[in-house]
């Protein structure tokens, strides 16, 4: 019998195993599969190089549902506990139709790791609890459920231990190796829609990416509680891939500290500069602040379910929080629907002070974030209002707040390691 080269474990236990789930998860029975059909399929998979430990297998039908976990080290691209060679995987891979997605995870994350594996954790379609709880980021992308177009999910691992301008060096480094597997992508179908959800110092990792790929290798990047400094996000956009490629700047307020102490902790070459989370200054870019009340209402009107904000200070409240990664999904599979001006005209003209929602004050009844409408809205009923207008200035910022401080310890420690 032929011999897994990882783990040296016979290959045919892993695909009956996959086979059995198959039948009990996805009732194979209901399509009219029998078992020999499920499992010459399986077979096929397996020998045309889906379905090992880089990729995943769905099983709606025995489509293969490519899902690549790729690492970059020593400056190249490797596929994650796998020896084959990623060229070929990645070429086979890229015949699926659907958008490209990009996943890359952020600060304290190193592949391979016992307890901090990012593609044990929210990179994986079955998460771990390593060390908290996350939701798996391909799942609620829109992968692993069995629709024809899910496209090809890429879940992109980096060095991202150590101290923090350390991962800060290697994730340029990142860049470059995810600018390669890119301009695969691109070179062979460059028609494709390809997207990148980043989180933290990922961000860092995707701008540098789009300084070596060429115009329209990426549709959109979402950044969440991005790591990076503005004018480093504002010459990666005004690179030919940045100029076509739409930028969403998701921050939140409880990200503030975050932010104050990356501004600390790594120095910009430019005086005076300040990191993304207070907005980027380029016409496709857009920021969107999860915590701020008009912004949820105008996306709820566009049908975004996200839940309201619960802490005053949280880095991972933009993937966490009920709703958001929906959201997400929505934005990449919905590009056509859900476009750039859009939700611009849905959104906020200006953002909000930074610490408004760490020191603001609780929200009174008759708090304007309590309506319906944006307070610079001219038709509101009662926006002429002297009374109205003198009360929507006497609180700090539009965060609607129960008086409680709400704090997660494990952010103070959290904040207490980035320092030292």
């Amino acid at each position: 019998m032929a011999r897994n080269p990882v783990n040296k474990s016979p290959r045919l236990l892993p695909m009956l195993l996959r086979l059995i789930e198959a039948f009990v998860k996805h009732g194979a029975q209901q399509q009219g599969l029998t078992i020999v059909t499920v499992l010459l399929r399986l077979l096929h998979s397996r020998f045309i190089g889906f379905g090992h430990r880089d990729t995943t297998i769905s099983c709606w039908g025995m489509r293969e549902m490519p899902m690549i976990r790729i690492n970059a080290e020593a400056d190249q691209p490797i596929l994650h506990n796998s020896p084959r060679p990623i060229w070929s995987t990645l070429r086979r891979a890229n015949r699926s139709d659907g958008p490209v997605v990009v996943m890359i995870h952020g600060y304290k994350y190193l592949p391979g790791h016992q307890k901090h594996c990012p593609h044990r954790h929210l990179l994986s379609l079955e998460p771990e609890a390593l060390p908290r709880r996350s939701p798996s980021w391909p799942r609620q992308l829109g992968f692993g459920v069995g629709n024809r177009e899910e496209g090809l999910a890429i879940a992109f691992g980096w060095q991202a231990r150590g101290a923090v301008w350390e991962a800060h060096r290697r994730a340029t480094c990142a860049g470059r190796v995810l600018a390669e597997v890119l301009h695969q992508i691109h070179d062979e179908r460059p028609h494709r829609s390809v997207h990148i959800i980043a989180h933290s110092m990922g961000t860092e990792v995707a701008l540098e990416a789009l300084h070596h790929l060429p115009a329209g290798a990426v549709t959109r990047i979402l950044s969440l509680n991005g790591a990076s400094y503005r004018t480093r996000a504002e010459a990666a956009l005004r690179t030919p891939a940045g100029r076509e490629t739409e930028f969403f700047n998701i921050t939140s307020r409880e990200n503030d500290p975050f932010d104050f102490m990356f501004e600390s902790l790594v120095r910009s070459e430019e005086r005076k500069d300040r990191a993304i989370g207070l907005g980027v200054n380029m016409p496709n870019a857009l920021t969107l602040e999860l915590d701020c009340h008009w912004t949820l209402q105008g996306l709820r009107s566009l049908g975004a379910a996200i839940d309201e904000p619960r802490f005053r200070m949280c880095h991972w409240s933009t993937y966490m929080r009920p709703g958001v990664l929906r959201f997400y999904s929505n934005l990449i599979r919905r590009a056509d629907t859900l476009e750039f001006k859009r939700i611009k005209a849905q959104l906020p003209n200006s953002s909000t002070a930074r610490w408004s929602r760490l020191f603001a004050l609780p929200a009174p009844p008759w708090s304007p974030c309590t309506l319906s409408k944006k307070p610079d809205d001219p038709t509101r009923q009662d926006a002429g209002d002297p009374q109205w207008q003198t009360r929507s200035n006497s609180i700090i910022g539009p965060h609607q707040t129960d008086g409680k401080f709400r704090l997660r310890w494990r952010n103070l420690g959290y904040l207490t390691r980035l320092a030292s």
